[in-house]
């Protein structure tokens, strides 16, 4: 039985999620504040986390990036704000996904499960290493290096990353980096893989530039001639 955990200060939305989320056969545990989420998660592992983000105590995207210092469990974020920066801000700690209040509670379930099929049969990463210019990316390790710096990525960058590296000089359109970084069931719009680039092209600081930006096509990663 999979287990999730829902962290809302909203009671309505909580017993809601929850009600769906039975149906489906979950267990659930539910918590009112982030830092009770932090503690839960110390104490049993989840298959995933449905987390607000404006919540008392410690906020979503504070309660996200301590959870993920401990463990690896999916976090799909909730707000009742769907500006730009909440989903940058989101993506870049970590979130798997954002949704944006209010909204339907099967499409909710649809993404969760979504999420969780895509966590648990991630591919194994391959025992090797690919270098282009100051970049290095260690796919066993899932780590890069720039000018042998480790620079910390999400799973989502370091996604977005080996797969523009693996298909260098070769022009990548959205929908092809979504169905290859977030899987051909994701629920999302395209603007999501911009968000995604934009945070990791600042991280790849000097190299942001081999990364291209082809209007009307999508991206391509080529070397400095």
């Amino acid at each position: 039985m999979p287990k999730i955990l829902i962290a809302d200060d909203e009671p309505d939305i909580a017993r809601l999620i929850e009600r769906y989320a039975c149906r489906e056969g979950f267990e659930v545990t539910s918590v009112s504040d982030g830092g009770q989420a932090i503690e839960a998660c110390r104490k049993e592992d989840f298959d995933i986390i449905v987390m607000d983000v404006m919540m008392p105590d410690t906020d979503g995207f504070t309660a996200c990036k301590k959870i993920r210092e401990m463990k690896d469990i999916p976090v799909l974020m909730l707000s009742a704000r769907g500006t730009e920066y909440d989903k940058l801000f989101g993506f870049e700690v970590g979130v798997d996904d954002y949704v944006t209040k209010p909204f339907s509670p099967k499409e909710l379930m649809a993404r969760i499960k979504v999420i969780i099929k895509r966590h648990s049969t991630a591919v194994p990463k391959p025992k090797e290493r690919l270098k282009t210019d100051g970049i290095e990316i260690d796919t066993l390790g899932h780590n890069v290096y720039v000018d042998g710096i480790r620079t910390e990525l999400t799973a989502k960058e370091y996604g977005i990353l080996l797969y523009l590296v693996k298909n260098k000089g070769i022009v990548l359109s959205r929908d092809k980096i979504l169905n290859e970084v977030w899987g051909y069931d994701y629920f999302g719009d395209d603007r999501t893989v911009d968000w995604q680039m934009k945070l990791l092209r600042n991280k790849l600081g000097k190299y942001r530039d081999h990364i291209h930006t082809i209007r009307g096509a999508g991206y391509k990663f080529e070397d400095k001639n």
